[in-house]
């Protein structure tokens, strides 16, 4: 009241008052016939309603989410600092801009930083979206949370603290939580408007049975002025309203798990139904999300000799897109042959001897720096490239064998799902930080009209929020880099096979790997919000009805409880027609920790 808020707490306390106040008039007066036992367990009713409204809020309600704590776990505690040529063990608040700093194989990259020495594969997709790790050299700028490949890097550090790239991701996710709309704040503001009008109608009503017999020369009639007020207000008090978007919500999220959706927050049923505009991550969301084997140019043996010989040298790489090639090799069943004098140029290829020849694996341009001639397979690998595939040759002696084609696979329900979001008059975008090539070549597969590439983790969030300005966004990803537009968004839809950090920065969780269950869930929200309609509509006309003749004094308080707890029965009927499972299922989970899906289930 101190703050002007009138809303439903209001009325529970005016009306447990005024009934308190009722039971000790009788208390104190002792006025014959007078109900003083009544107005006590109308007290005790109210309150006991309310609490129970209270209750069936927070069991559908999410915990609080960890997204930002899982963000800085990427961050390592430490780094390893390098001064006069000795390698010291810092924490990394101590670390300075312009301090020199190994990274160490495997390890996680501790700050962002320009490279001064080293060569390495830096893996970057939970950070930027791109799928393959990408060569770091001198010159070249890494990035913090950023994981180090098999050589060792030294970086000059150039930014450090809150301007870091992986506190600006974190400041992004905060940000975009902090301007989360409520669902329930409509019915909040609708209360604020109907509380008054009870309280006035509760107070005439009393007033008129209490001065209204005065102007016809007749004594007040303090009892009736008592229970037409009281009434008044036990009519008026919305415990009907308060749970009839809760319940819905219940209906709604059982409905949605039976589908592989995860409904993780009750904003997501209000704003995923006024979705008009869905933005798509592409690697592992669209796609995927991991090389294969997709074309082979046999162009000086055979396809099988090609592969078999491939496979053998790239079986001592640990690149994903050797572990691709030698996994097709296993898949059809070639042995592969011991090779010698292995030896792999970073970012580049792989050479080594098989008896007495020279077998080399890698780039075209790393093939065309050790003199092999690819130029009559030129408009090949540009058709190749176009296709948005990673395109590596293999060379015997100096002589192209042929070249084998890899790279990720749209998800085989992505160009349906996209169809029939246009039939719906949704419109979609493909955001990624991913090539232009690629991402363009994924949309056409997919159907997507619009294409942004090459985008940062912050850039998409501030994408996000530009296409705000004129459309309802919902934002699809599974990485880390997509947690801040996950955030930004009106809803964040992330797949549970995806990063945690994408998981908690969600409204809603895909629990399989189908894009279609997109079109399910918005499906699932158009339903329930059509019960939290039919629910706030039926509370308003109970009270509609029950406030007027509760004025007349005529009603008895405790039928006016009576038909309160009507109320209540006929909205948990509508919501859980049926389905009243649900309704056990999310009283037996209070007091669990959530279960987000492992990668292993949730695949």
């Amino acid at each position: 009241l101190r703050r002007g808020i009138l809303n439903q707490h209001v009325l529970v306390e005016f009306g447990a008052f005024a009934g308190l106040a009722g039971g000790v008039i009788g208390l104190v007066l002792h006025p014959a016939g007078y109900p003083t036992e009544a107005f006590f367990a109308v007290t005790v009713m109210v309150l006991s309603y309310h609490i129970f409204s209270e209750w069936l809020s927070l069991i559908v309600k999410t915990r609080s989410s960890q997204a930002v704590k899982k963000l800085l776990d990427l961050e390592p505690d430490v780094a390893y600092l390098v001064k006069d040529g000795l390698e010291q063990e810092v924490p990394l608040e101590q670390v300075r801009v312009g301090d020199l700093v190994r990274i160490r194989p495997g390890g996680r990259v501790p700050v962002d930083g320009q490279v001064e020495s080293g060569e390495s594969d830096v893996d970057e997709s939970l950070v930027t979206g791109e799928p393959l790790p990408v060569e770091k050299r001198s010159g070249d700028r890494v990035v913090s949370g950023a994981l180090n490949g098999h050589g060792t890097l030294l970086v000059r550090v150039t930014v450090v603290g809150e301007e870091s790239f992986l506190r600006q991701v974190v400041r992004s996710v905060e940000d975009a939580r902090a301007l989360k709309p409520g669902l329930l704040h409509l019915v909040d503001r609708v209360l604020r408007v109907y509380t008054p009008i009870v309280l006035f109608t509760a107070t005439g009503a009393a007033l008129f049975w209490l001065l209204g017999p005065l102007l016809i020369g007749s004594s007040p009639d303090l009892q009736r002025a008592v229970f037409a007020g009281l009434s008044v207000l036990v009519m008026g008090y919305p415990c009907a309203v308060g749970i009839s978007a809760p319940l819905s919500i219940v209906r709604g999220a059982g409905e949605a798990a039976e589908r592989g959706v995860l409904m993780r927050t009750g904003e997501a049923f209000q704003a995923l139904r006024r979705v008009n505009h869905v933005v798509f991550d592409k690697t592992g969301t669209l796609t995927e999300g991991r090389p294969a084997l997709r074309t082979i140019v046999a162009v000086a043996c055979p396809e099988q000799e090609l592969l078999a010989l491939a496979a053998a040298i790239e079986a001592f790489s640990e690149h994903p897109l050797a572990r691709a090639v030698v996994e097709e090799a296993f898949k059809r069943g070639i042995a592969l042959s011991e090779v010698q004098e292995f030896e792999a140029v970073a970012g580049h290829g792989v050479r080594a001897r098989l008896g007495e020849t020279r077998l080399m694996v890698g780039s075209p341009v790393f093939l065309a720096a050790e003199a092999v001639d690819l130029s009559v397979q030129d408009a090949r690998i540009a058709e190749l490239e176009a296709r948005g595939l990673t395109v590596i040759g293999v060379a015997r002696d100096g002589v192209l064998l042929g070249l084998l084609a890899l790279g990720d696979a749209l998800r085989p329900d992505a160009a349906d799902t996209v169809h029939r979001l246009h039939a719906l008059g949704i419109r979609t975008s493909l955001i990624t930080g991913d090539n232009e090539q690629a991402a363009r070549h994924f949309a056409r597969a997919a159907g997507i009209e619009e294409v942004h590439a090459r985008v940062l983790p912050a850039g998409k969030a501030d994408l996000v929020r530009q296409l705000q300005q004129g459309a309802r966004v919902a934002m699809v990803g599974d990485g880390i880099n997509d947690a801040p537009a996950l955030m930004q968004a009106d809803v964040g839809i992330a797949f549970g096979s995806g990063a945690d950090i994408a998981i908690e920065s969600a409204d809603v969780v895909i629990l399989n790997r189908r894009l279609g269950a997109v079109l399910e869930a918005y499906e699932v929200s158009r339903n329930s919000y059509r019960k939290i309609v039919q629910n706030v509509s039926l509370a308003f006309l109970f009270n509609g009805i029950g406030i007027p003749a509760a004025a007349t004094g005529l009603i008895y308080p405790i039928w006016g409880m009576v038909a309160m707890a009507a109320s209540v029965t006929a909205i948990f009927i509508n919501s859980l027609w049926g389905r009243g499972d649900y309704f056990f299922e999310a009283i037996r989970a209070v007091g669990r920790a959530p279960q987000m899906p492992s990668r292993a289930t949730a695949s």
